[in-house]
């Protein structure tokens, strides 16, 4: 390949594609992670809820302190055995995240039926610990490798779209696959006991009333039509549809590992000069700059504003995600399987909000575009909230819900990291500590969120007790629309600034002088010719991508 400073060799399509599915196996992971784990721990592992809330916070503490400790050593480190050092930590990553995470829904092997929660919770912490460190490790690296790979601007751009389609067609593949396995467990557990006896109470039951309500069936009002069948109910009987989940996406995500190690070559690291320039995005007339350090960043106000815009904005998402299946399982009575093809809905209707962000951004900016994904997701919140057990159509408007959050999501998700690429700009030097600031937050403030929401549930049993109902649906309203009020807060202070911009008393701190201050060469363009340009490409590349 050409030198890429003046000599550039465009990244063939082979060579594009490797590197977009080298984040798949965590995608597959992160979207079972966050859509199946704590009610899998609750219905079918028959934890408390406040052991599933302590579990799951354990995995988002560890991944919040494994981000900025991997990239601090993927920048410093140069590999193993003369491998890329980007890829090593990839390869690392890859392991652990195989050799752990199918564990997680595999019910404890050595554990008995009088087995207590604290010796099931101290088999599946180790566990949790390991994927979350190899879930961080193949992260890091991945987006690190985007530098390396081209100086273009736009095969840039079209790298991070590629890499953002593959995450929504990972997702689909998780609620797809998911949807056809509850479907079958039904299907054949129904066959097994055709002519299973109810002890007079209903007409066929594979399981009986009082073994429903030791599993901890959700379930506890009888119900009417299709809504009361325990056979839809998630029990410990569907535990074997979630091993196969996890075994089927890891092998999945290992197939599409081996590609992305296969056709992505990594550059030599002996001269790292092209790690100087930002990820997204670069006024390439800018050949010189003034570094930040960590502790620059730190006397940032910017830095933590776009910190907890960008926590504000996954915990809207990642609570969504989360408590959604126990909303539409527990408040609306559904069956089984709407966990899988209700959210499926929203992330279709997400991958198409992709396309259509070219044109909102051409007329709006990128802070109005926030502002209008904020507003799909207040309205999302604000049905949650109306629809209740008995409302007539509930299931169409949970699927009105699940479109909402997906339009609202994805817009949020998308612009939230343009911020982050427009703080750090051409500060890539400390990018990796700005990236991993970010993501510590996220991480930390999602596994704490959810823990206090664990706590707070009013049943203290496995059994879920009529207080779950009112419960979620003020879990799945009140929260993410409490994080999108705190966002759209944010967002005002951040109307009238510049992102990227650096004060010159800052900028004095540092030895170089290089770097243009407040009144010459600015760090980035305007935010309207930026947003117009960054999310024109971004929204090509996508549909191109896809």
């Amino acid at each position: 390949m050409q030198s890429r400073d003046t000599g550039h060799m465009p990244l063939s399509l082979r060579q594009k594609l490797s590197y977009g599915v080298g984040h798949v196996l965590n995608d597959l992971c992160a979207s079972i992670w966050f859509s199946y784990l704590l009610i899998y721990l609750h219905s079918v592992v028959t934890f408390s809820n406040r052991m599933a809330g302590n579990l799951m916070l354990i995995g988002q503490v560890s991944d919040a302190l494994c981000t900025p400790f991997i990239g601090y050593e993927s920048d410093r480190t140069n590999g193993f055995c003369g491998y890329g050092k980007r890829k090593s930590w990839h390869l690392i990553g890859t392991i652990c995240v195989a050799c752990s995470f199918p564990f997680l829904f595999i019910q404890c092997l050595p554990c008995q039926d009088n087995t207590s929660d604290i010796a099931k919770f101290i088999y599946y912490a180790p566990f949790v610990v390991i994927f979350q460190f190899g879930w961080a490790s193949t992260q890091i690296s991945h987006l690190s490798l985007i530098p390396d790979l081209t100086d273009n601007e736009g095969e840039r751009v079209f790298l991070n779209a590629l890499r953002y389609a593959f995450t929504v067609i990972s997702n689909l593949i998780v609620y797809v696959t998911a949807w056809l396995l509850l479907e079958f467990n039904e299907h054949h557990a129904s066959k097994a006991t055709p002519d299973a006896p109810c002890n007079g109470t209903t007409s066929s039951c594979p399981l009986s009333t009082n073994a429903v309500d030791s599993i901890g069936s959700s379930k506890y009002m009888s119900g009417n039509g299709t809504d009361g069948e325990e056979g839809e109910d998630l029990s410990t009987a569907d535990g074997p549809s979630f091993r196969n989940l996890a075994i089927m996406v890891v092998c999945l995500g290992l197939m599409f590992s081996g590609i992305f190690h296969i056709g992505t070559k990594e550059k030599n690291h002996c001269d790292d000069q092209t790690e100087k320039t930002p990820l997204i995005g670069s006024n390439s007339s800018v050949n010189t700059k003034k570094t930040m350090s960590w502790s620059c960043w730190l006397k940032n106000t910017q830095f933590y504003l776009i910190a907890i815009l960008y926590m504000a904005t996954r915990l809207v998402v990642n609570l969504s995600q989360v408590y959604l299946p126990f909303y539409l399982t527990d408040t609306l009575d559904l069956r089984k399987q709407t966990i899988a093809y209700i959210p499926l809905a929203g992330y279709i209707v997400g991958l198409l909000t992709s396309f259509v962000m070219k044109p909102f951004n051409n007329k709006f900016g990128r802070k109005p575009t926030y502002l209008i994904g904020l507003a799909l997701v207040i309205g999302c919140n604000v049905l949650v909230f109306f629809i209740k057990q008995h409302t007539s159509y509930k299931e169409m408007f949970a699927f009105g819900a699940s479109i909402l959050i997906g339009a609202g999501g994805t817009t949020l998700l998308i612009t939230s990291l343009a911020f982050v690429s427009d703080l750090v700009s051409h500060n890539t030097e400390s990018g990796a500590f700005v990236y991993g600031a970010m993501s510590f937050t996220d991480k930390l403030s999602n596994g704490v969120a959810i823990m206090v929401i664990q706590q707070l549930h009013p049943c203290t049993g496995v059994v879920c007790c009529p207080a779950c109902a009112p419960f979620y649906r003020h879990v799945l309203s009140l929260v993410p629309g409490g994080c999108a009020l705190l966002a759209a807060l944010i967002l005002i202070i951040l109307i009238p600034q510049k992102i990227g911009h650096r004060p010159c008393a800052l900028l004095a701190e540092n030895s170089d002088d290089s770097f243009p201050c407040a009144g010459s060469s600015p760090a980035i363009n305007t935010d309207d010719e930026r947003d117009v340009k960054m999310m024109n490409n971004c929204a090509s590349s996508i549909h191109v991508a896809s």
